[in-house]
């Protein structure tokens, strides 16, 4: 099993082009299985996560192929119906093969979801959503059955919260359901718009994306299309607060500031200079940083995937800070590691108050999730000594080619087996 080698200490300052979203990557993919007609994905990340799903098209019978990051998803033969536990255990993504294949299918068995270990994530939320459009649901031997038997109705569905998955799911499936369906409550995050910008140039009628209400009015067919993923506004950010911590200087090119506003925000608050342009940001420590505190929310708020990487910050912050998360339980499972570091944390319920020490020490630590090994991999950039990071799959499933663009950036950091 792989591990990152880390020795600290060392300011990053470069240049790196920030990779394609895989949060976006993961739901434009799937909606590749709504159309027999070719559609190509570009600026697709190399990510597990990416490869797992590109094994998951071709399983249910879509021809994918992966080369660079360009997929190519060709006319496909017949479907299967089942997506067994082997692939739906390797990320919680795979429930948005529901949406498709009931769309064209009108049914679909999926295994009971896997992935990180961040809280239960239930997918609740996309069932209900679904009996409101006429498919009925049973859950037996490990698998959701869901069975559409007089086709996918349209219906206004209102989220008791603003769910992305559940949002892209229902989508997905509506675009091909008869009439219309209003989601209320839904999920605001670029991601869905990124979506809806492939549904549509695919022939589906979509709009309000990006707002509380979407509105879907069914097709009966969608054609192929060409499409270039967002960039990933989770690892924009997490170089900026690299380059805060490292006290350094980065230029990320490739990126939409606007995604990242509340990150960049915060970052000018606590000191960082900060300059934004079209598609570039630039970052650079200019004095000793403040604490604020932070509050996870959905988008536009501060990202619940930024959390754990600004507990790394704060805690070399000189001063008291407090982070709370308020999307998902059970995300502060990287504060143990964190203070293996020599970390000031106290947890207390949902919140975390961070005392900032003057410096943190080299230690071996352990990655739980995708996003607290960026925490981790962030503290040891600037830990003093020597720090090893193992489990680093996680890593591998959100961020493309770490080690090699932080190496770029000056970083003293080697992936070792």
């Amino acid at each position: 099993m792989d591990k990152i080698i880390i020795n600290g200490g060392k300011k990053l300052k470069g240049e790196i082009k920030i990779s394609g979203s895989k949060n976006s990557g993961l739901p434009i993919l799937f909606a590749a299985l709504l159309t027999d007609e070719p559609v190509t994905i570009t600026n697709v990340p190399s990510l597990a996560d990416i490869d797992t799903t590109v094994a998951f098209l071709n399983y249910i019978g879509k021809k994918a192929v992966k080369k660079g990051n360009t997929v190519k998803a060709s006319p496909s033969e017949q479907y299967k119906h089942v997506a067994p536990y082997d692939l739906v255990r390797k990320m919680r993504a795979s429930v948005l093969i529901m949406g498709p294949l009931l769309a064209r299918l009108g049914k679909v068995d999926v295994s009971l979801p896997g992935g990180c270990a961040i809280g239960a994530r239930p997918i609740d939320i996309h069932l209900e959503a679904f009996k409101k459009l006429g498919v009925e649901i049973t859950v037996e031997g490990g698998f959701v059955k869901t069975h559409a038997k007089n086709g996918l109705i349209g219906a206004d569905i209102e989220f008791r919260f603003p769910s992305v998955g559940a949002t892209e799911n229902i989508m997905l499936a509506a675009v091909l359901a008869k009439g219309k369906t209003r989601i209320i409550n839904a999920a605001k995050e670029p991601e869905i718009v990124d979506l809806q910008d492939i549904l549509n140039k695919m022939g589906a009628k979509v709009k309000g994306a990006g707002t509380k209400i979407i509105t879907i009015e069914g097709v009966e067919k969608l054609h192929g299309a060409t499409h270039k993923v967002i960039p990933d506004r989770i690892e924009a950010a997490t170089y900026l607060i690299a380059a805060a911590l490292t006290k350094g200087e980065v230029l990320l090119k490739s990126v939409v500031p606007e995604h990242i506003q509340i990150v960049i925000d915060k970052l000018e608050k606590a000191g960082m200079e900060i300059v934004s342009k079209k598609d570039t940001v630039f970052a650079k420590w200019v004095k000793e940083l403040k604490p604020d505190n932070i509050a996870t929310e959905v988008y536009p708020g501060f990202p619940t995937d930024v959390q754990a990487q600004w507990m790394a910050l704060m805690s070399l912050t000189k001063g008291k800070s407090t982070i709370t998360e308020n999307v998902f339980e059970n995300r502060f499972m990287h504060v143990a590691e964190l203070q293996r570091f020599g970390a000031n944390l106290a947890v207390s319920g949902n919140t975390v108050t961070v005392t900032g020490v003057e410096k943190l020490s080299g230690a071996p630590v352990m990655v739980s999730d995708l996003r607290a090994g960026a925490a981790l991999v962030l503290a040891a950039l600037c830990a003093e000594g020597e720090s090893v990071v193992t489990r680093i799959y996680h890593l591998d499933r959100g961020y493309e080619r770490l080690e090699k663009k932080l190496k770029q950036l000056g970083a003293d950091i080697k992936r070792v087996r």
